[in-house]
């Protein structure tokens, strides 16, 4: 879905930007889901989970553990919050339905709505994001207490919000000032975690003599980062293709930049460099383009042979440790068994 899954990333190289946002999924006609789900995010980390079967809030990062601890109030009003919203939510979603004439069969109305703000500037931006059935439908604009319609089906939802004028003014209030009050203090608790600096690991990979190199990075935090290849010092783009930031399952990310070297000479390969660098670190890492340096999973004609004798030995020998097995199994008469649960 464009709403959700769509995250533009920009590199500026002065400020640094937080965000803290909520996301509403309310669903009908989808088995063993709940009604509604919503998790929360701090700077594209998911910090806690609330769904209408557990009634109540989860912390999702260990560092949470301290706010609750410390704030014990906050935490009671998170998570009641969470839990009234649920239903507003699900009242939300059944009445858009009806209005559009949709009660029954599979439905999914998504909810994204937070905050970004500046630390060095102060800046603050909030924002309130709807996407029904898999696309974008209507988003809040802040400036005029408005909403835009994505959809046409979103016209009459919208003229119908922009009339709860009281409405519109305390959600700008609540994303622009109580939001960003949350998510100084989610930043303060959990700053070791959220504010530190890991560099990756950055490697060569090539699938085979005739594919792209792959500059690879992986391990980095926080995701504010960029890659690029250049020659003789200058940035390059042709012939480059740049990846997206992925999330890694630890919480850190990955990227990788493209070069394809189907018109590099290789008495040229010296001049190209991989650059790698993390908003706030001063060094950038540099990968010189050499041969030796790259990992690949190809193998050549003249090396196979060797490598077929090495798979035929290994799959006689797991054959052999099959067949003790099986007559293992049989003398102790037991065979296989369902896991109690």
């Amino acid at each position: 879905m464009s709403l959700l899954l769509l995250l533009l990333f920009c590199h500026v190289s002065s400020a640094v930007k937080h965000s803290l946002r909520s996301y509403f999924t309310a669903s009908s006609g989808v088995r063993n889901l709940p009604e509604v789900v919503a998790v929360a995010l701090v700077n594209d980390v998911q910090t806690g989970y609330c769904d209408s079967k557990l009634k109540t809030a989860i912390p999702t990062q260990a560092w949470m553990e301290k706010l609750i601890d410390g704030d014990p109030q906050y935490w009671r009003s998170y998570t009641e919050s969470c839990t009234m919203y649920q239903q507003a939510f699900k009242e939300e979603f059944n009445l858009l339905k009806k209005r559009l004439n949709k009660t029954g069969g599979v439905h999914i109305l998504q909810k994204m709505h937070g905050c970004d703000w500046d630390d060095e500037t102060g800046e603050v931006h909030g924002y309130q994001q709807y996407g029904y059935n898999g696309d974008d439908f209507l988003t809040f604009d802040s400036n005029t207490d408005t909403w835009i319609a994505s959809k046409p089906q979103a016209v009459i939802t919208k003229h119908f919000w922009d009339r709860q004028r009281d409405k519109n003014k305390f959600w700008k209030d609540f994303f622009t000032q109580t939001f960003p009050d949350w998510l100084r203090k989610h930043l303060n608790y959990g700053k070791s975690f959220l504010l530190r600096t890991d560099l990756p690991s950055v490697s060569l990979l090539q699938k085979s003599p005739s594919s792209a190199v792959s500059c690879h990075a992986t391990g980095f935090y926080p995701d504010r980062a960029m890659m690029f290849w250049r020659k003789d010092g200058e940035e390059i783009h042709e012939d480059v293709d740049v990846g997206e930031i992925r999330p890694n399952h630890d919480g850190s990310f990955q990227m990788s930049v493209d070069l394809n070297v189907s018109s590099v000479a290789p008495e040229a390969w010296s001049r190209y460099e991989c650059v790698f660098h993390l908003t706030g670190v001063k060094d950038d890492i540099i990968t010189k383009l050499d041969k030796a340096a790259i990992r690949t999973n190809w193998v050549s004609p003249s090396e196979f042979p060797a490598v077929a004798v090495v798979g035929v030995v290994v799959g006689l020998l797991l054959l052999t440790l099959g067949i003790a097995g099986l007559f293992i199994w049989r003398r102790n008469n037991q065979g296989f068994r369902p896991a109690n649960r």
